[in-house]
């Protein structure tokens, strides 16, 4: 049974949200194509991003606890994990952005922005010889540059807040994956390669990493929304 304990994870972790998916309040599978089609383009970065830390040992798999299906060196759950763990993420966005008016949050993108690109400038600067933090950081300080003064994203605040939620879901889905009730982790991690502060068993990064992969398929996920109503319409 241990050999499913992480195909178990991802399964728990997206259940809930298929089902309500059909919900005539929220009707989320009238996204599916929209999602499925951002989940993978951004999927694609972050899988190779993921193989070429697997290789060079930044983080490896504790494969007694997969079905031992590896590709690329990466067991099967993990490239899933590039498509369940959005697509809970990208549901409860969906929800929260149906039921409630986030527009004014807009108002603080320029702090979140600002904020958030000064704290993983330091970072990076301060543990440039960390590899999984630096990039971590450069990845999420171009992003946010990006978004925000390129392609003038207005919902950056919004994906924060609803980040913060997802918190609530991060900590023991990621907790698991990291160790936490189990006899070693599924995720391991070269010490010399991350800053070694945890929330629990969790490296800071991880939230930092999750951040920028949700706010990357959300973009994707509403152009691509957008683009099936105007065709729709």
């Amino acid at each position: 049974m241990i050999q499913y304990t992480y195909a178990l994870i991802l399964f728990f972790t997206v259940f809930i949200c298929f089902i309500a998916s059909f919900d005539r309040r929220i009707r989320f599978d009238r996204a599916f194509i929209p999602f499925f089609k951002a989940s993978i383009i951004v999927a694609v970065f972050f899988i190779a991003w993921d193989v070429w830390f697997t290789h060079r040992g930044v983080w490896w798999f504790d494969t007694r606890y997969t079905v031992g299906l590896v590709i690329a060196g990466l067991p099967l759950e993990e490239w899933l994990f590039f498509i369940f763990i959005p697509f809970s993420c990208i549901f409860t966005y969906f929800c929260i952005d149906k039921f409630f008016d986030l527009k004014a949050l807009s108002a603080f993108n320029n702090i979140v922005v600002f904020v958030s690109i000064i704290v993983c400038a330091v970072v990076a600067l301060r543990y440039s010889d960390r590899i999984y933090t630096l990039v971590t950081a450069l990845v999420t300080i171009l992003t946010l540059l990006v978004f925000h003064f390129v392609l003038r994203v207005q919902w950056i605040s919004q994906a924060s807040l609803v980040f913060t939620v997802l918190m609530l879901g991060f900590l023991p889905v990621n907790g698991i994956l990291t160790g936490t009730g189990l006899e070693s982790p599924i995720v391991n991690y070269n010490p010399a390669d991350f800053i070694g502060f945890r929330v629990f068993t969790i490296p800071i990064e991880d939230a930092v990493y999750g951040y920028t992969q949700f706010l990357l398929v959300l973009y994707f996920f509403k152009k691509f929304q957008n683009n099936a109503h105007v065709q729709n319409a």
